[in-house]
């Protein structure tokens, strides 16, 4: 007779083809069952952590739903911060995870329902008679809700017999979300206010490629000869770039962002309007007509003037054909410069200490890159460098897991998520020392699950830069925030890796033939940049302005 962990198995198999994690008392049975009986991939992670990281990866890259599994006590407490982060940044996945016996804690159990919880985490608990439906049931409800869940299997029932796997129905999704009367009032405004408008632009997030909104979002740019531009997340998610002006905020080019600044009209589809898009309140002129279309119950920033709720997609599509119907547009991008708009300062190769200057590096790693990539990022400091000078062809080809949580330490087993979304891509990781050192377990993981595929490109300027940004500079003890310079190309050849210190431009020619060689049989490579400290990021400079 088929178990309990064979019903589970086999109903997240149906929904689910790649599962990352490690295996302990509390999921061993499970894992068993999903390896012997269904054809769900399993890649093997070193840090719990890392299991939720590459299923969150995993996600963004692909938009396809992915599963993590760890036992129970401390490998389900060494998830918390990587599930905080996913709950955070709404990332749909499924936890499976062990749990303490149905009657009741022993003496080293935690209560992980109310952990989970803490981070915004609802956790379903398999049984006997319902296991299968369960597990359906909390797929459904993280796509629903585009949420983290919790399936967690009692250590005394996975091996119970359960009968016949059932016939279960396809997890339910909800329809998109139709613009109200109300809405749809307010839209006739906006396409108004696009049409008479001067200098419109577009602002898109991640949102607006959740929604599939790419295609009406060209439209929509047709239709009123606006200038566009995105988030972070958002880059990439209009179909013509001739008139892009690249990100907003800290990690946006100077001209580009004087010239949003004069915009008169702007309309933000899908994008959350966090500080860091909003240049802490600086991205427009007081008087600029500021219009919000989102999900949302309301808008998400108080510069919003006009706020529209509807599926972006819907919305998008409904803007154009008003603003179509209403035969007018701006001509003000006519004998613009775009590529002039774009750019970015680079200085010398060199900054004033001797050490490589980060923006010199970034813009030439930019240029030697495989076009077909996508990026995964840590959290720090150093997130700036690929934002500025790294394009990406859609969001999905830029990940950042972190920000949403603020956290550091999760960027190599990122790349093993990555790696099983897009088969085909090269996986570029971008992160610090700082992040590299505290996701070390999981080097490994991305040498061995993406080889010749991947490459890490760490930052090393031997500190926490964020911190000596912040802290070191109001005159705090700067002990803290230093770290002993560390040879991240020799840990990338105890991995596996290639390594390769580079401490001039020059020292980047091996990234130009490791380019140029198949990835059947090139290896992993990791570039230790040997980088300044001293070059602060823009949108770190506006962080600071903020803070002080």
């Amino acid at each position: 007779m088929p178990s309990v962990s064979a019903h589970v198995a086999a109903a997240l198999s149906r929904h689910i083809d790649q599962v990352f994690g490690l295996m302990g008392n509390g999921n061993a049975h499970f894992l068993d069952a999903l390896l012997r009986d269904t054809g769900a991939a399993f890649t093997a992670v070193r840090h719990e952590a890392g299991a939720v990281v590459a299923a969150d990866a995993h996600f963004r890259v692909s938009g396809r739903i992915a599963a993590a599994t760890t036992t129970y006590g401390a490998g389900f407490t060494n998830t918390l911060t990587a599930l905080a982060e996913s709950a955070q940044a709404r990332i749909p996945l499924v936890l499976v995870v062990g749990d303490q016996p149905t009657p009741g804690p022993r003496p080293w159990d935690v209560d992980q329902i109310a952990l989970a919880s803490a981070v915004g985490v609802r956790t379903y608990t398999v049984g006997r008679l319902d296991a299968a439906a369960t597990t359906v049931i909390a797929i459904e409800h993280a796509l629903a809700n585009r949420t983290p869940v919790v399936l967690a299997l009692p250590y005394d029932t996975p091996t119970l017999e359960a009968g016949p796997v059932p016939e279960l129905p396809e997890p339910r999704m909800p329809r998109p979300i139709e613009p109200s009367a109300d809405a749809r009032a307010a839209l006739r405004r906006v396409a108004r206010a696009l049409a008479e408008a001067e200098r419109p632009v577009l602002l898109a997030g991640r949102g607006a490629w959740l929604a599939g909104a790419g295609d009406a979002l060209g439209l929509l740019a047709d239709a009123t000869g606006a200038l566009t531009a995105t988030t972070a997340l958002g880059r990439g998610v209009f179909p013509d770039p001739s008139h892009d002006l690249g990100v907003t905020g800290g990690f946006g080019a100077p001209a580009a962002m004087e010239l949003i600044r004069t915009a008169d009209v702007v309309v933000a589809i899908g994008a959350s309007l966090s500080p860091f898009t909003m240049r802490f309140g600086e991205l427009l002129t007081p008087d600029a007509r500021f219009v919000q279309v989102d999900i949302a119950p309301t808008a998400t920033h108080p510069r919003v003037g006009e706020y529209v709720r509807g599926d972006a997609r819907v919305v998008a599509e409904l803007l154009a054909e008003e603003v179509a119907a209403l035969g007018a547009h701006a001509t003000w991008h006519d004998g613009l410069d775009m590529d002039a708009l774009r750019r970015q300062l680079v200085e010398g190769e060199l900054a004033p200490d001797g050490r490589l200057d980060p923006r010199a590096t970034a813009a030439r790693i930019g240029e030697l890159l495989p076009t077909d990539r996508v990026v995964v990022s840590d959290g720090g400091h150093f997130i700036a460098w690929a934002n500025m000078f790294w394009p990406v062809a859609s969001p999905g080809r830029m990940v950042m897991i972190g920000t949403a949580f603020q956290s550091i330490g999760l960027g190599w087993p990122s790349v093993a998520g990555a790696a099983q979304a897009d088969p085909d891509a090269t996986v570029v990781l971008t992160t610090g020392d700082g992040g590299g050192l505290m996701a070390l377990a999981d080097l490994e993981t991305a040498v061995r699950s993406a080889g010749g595929r991947g490459l890490a490109v760490v930052w090393n300027d031997a500190a926490y830069g964020a911190e000596v940004n912040l802290y070191g500079l109001k005159g705090l003890h700067e002990g803290p925030m230093r770290i002993p310079q560390v040879d991240f190309a020799a840990l990338g050849r105890a991995a596996g890796a290639e390594g390769v210190v580079v401490e001039r431009l020059a020292d980047l020619e091996r990234l130009a033939t490791w380019a140029a060689e198949p990835a059947e049989t090139r290896p992993f490579l990791v570039l230790d940049l040997r980088i300044s400290g001293d070059v602060i990021a823009p949108y770190q400079h506006e962080v600071i302005r903020f803070n002080s």
